[in-house]
């Protein structure tokens, strides 16, 4: 006779004090244990690229002075015009360039700010292009 032949017919034991756990509560026990969690993430956030912001030379902003003089002599006219700027990443160093298209509505000296029509505001240190019809003059100009 063996030594479990006493127990082995004898029913399951269920206890009194704790409820029966689920098949899938059964199985959360044998799960890998996330001790890095987070570090997938952190390695995707590292991975993302970012462009530098480019410096200008003196001839680029100097025709971007002009293209600004140009837009404050005509703000009442609401000009059209469509921006080149840069946005700085909120989590890394570097970010990246995009570009707007509005009527300009306001100039802020004091802040250095372009606000369009539509309440977009674009910093003027952070513009590298504009373009539109009322450079067409400068373009012209500065091909020479």
């Amino acid at each position: 006779m063996g030594s479990y032949d006493k127990i082995i017919n004898l029913p399951h034991h269920t206890s009194k004090n704790h409820p029966r756990m689920s098949m899938y509560q059964r199985a959360a026990q044998f799960a890998p244990f996330a001790a890095l969690t987070g570090h997938g993430a952190a390695i995707i956030e590292t991975a993302r690229l970012t462009d530098s912001q480019v410096e200008l030379s003196d001839f680029e902003r100097d025709m971007l002075n002009q293209k600004l003089a140009l837009i404050i002599q005509h703000i009442d006219e609401h000009p059209a015009i469509t921006v080149t700027y840069f946005i700085p990443d909120q989590y890394k160093e570097g970010g990246r360039y995009t570009i707007y298209a509005g009527s300009v509505s306001k100039w802020d000296d004091y802040e250095q700010v372009l606000t369009f029509a539509d309440g977009m505001t674009i910093h003027i240190p952070r513009i590298i292009d504009l373009e539109g019809p009322l450079f067409a003059s400068l373009d012209s100009t500065s091909s020479l």
